[in-house]
């Protein structure tokens, strides 16, 4: 059993997108262990409630220093001896101790087509609007590991969707996490959960 803990800032559509797919059977070989949160008012750790999760807050407010609630972040997932982190849509910087404590172990959603608007600044909203100003005719999403880099691991999957005439950040947004975020995140849990049965 692949033992997984989600981090999240905001909403969870990512995190109910996995959800659903291990209650419907369709993802095999996982057990959500954990969902943590930066944000108290996350509506994601109100989903992981609702699915009987562990769910809790780590808030850097709550700590005098960075490295403070960096140290604390990693200790809270320590106990739970996961096998794989995932970042869904989680608006913290990934602390070197992290990586370092967790290397390969560490998967992120992105939404575009790395290494297309990528790296810092990049983030939620931000990035849809550097697409359409662009002018691209297609974007999409990639789900990749974590290193010390932003947006610069290994590519695990990517899915492309197309960008169509009158689409605002807000539309395409949307597109991409339907036609291809939630669709491809539950699928890199399940190629790294087959693996590690392979493995096994």
């Amino acid at each position: 059993m692949l033992r997984v803990g989600v981090l999240v800032s905001g909403g969870g559509t990512n995190l109910q997108a996995i959800i659903d797919q291990v209650e419907s059977g369709q993802l095999t070989g996982v057990s959500l262990e954990v969902v943590i949160s930066n944000n108290p008012g996350a509506k994601a750790l109100e989903r992981a409630k609702k699915h009987h999760i562990p769910a809790l807050c780590v808030s850097p407010k709550s700590y005098a220093t960075r490295d403070e609630f960096n140290q604390a972040l990693l200790d809270e997932l320590e106990k739970y001896q996961l096998d794989l982190i995932v970042l869904a849509g989680f608006l913290v910087v990934i602390p070197e101790i992290m990586v370092k404590r967790y290397p390969n172990q560490i998967i992120n959603i992105h939404p575009s087509l790395i290494p297309s608007f990528c790296g810092n600044g990049y983030y939620g909203l931000k990035v849809h609007e550097a697409a359409l100003a662009r002018g691209v005719k297609v974007t999409g999403a990639t789900v990749h590991y974590v290193d010390a880099g932003t947006d610069t691991g290994p590519i695990i999957l990517q899915k492309a969707v197309e960008v169509k005439e009158g689409d605002t950040p807000e539309i395409l947004q949307r597109r991409v996490m339907e036609e291809a975020e939630w669709k491809l995140l539950p699928a890199a849990i399940q190629l790294i959960a087959d693996q590690k049965k392979a493995a096994e």
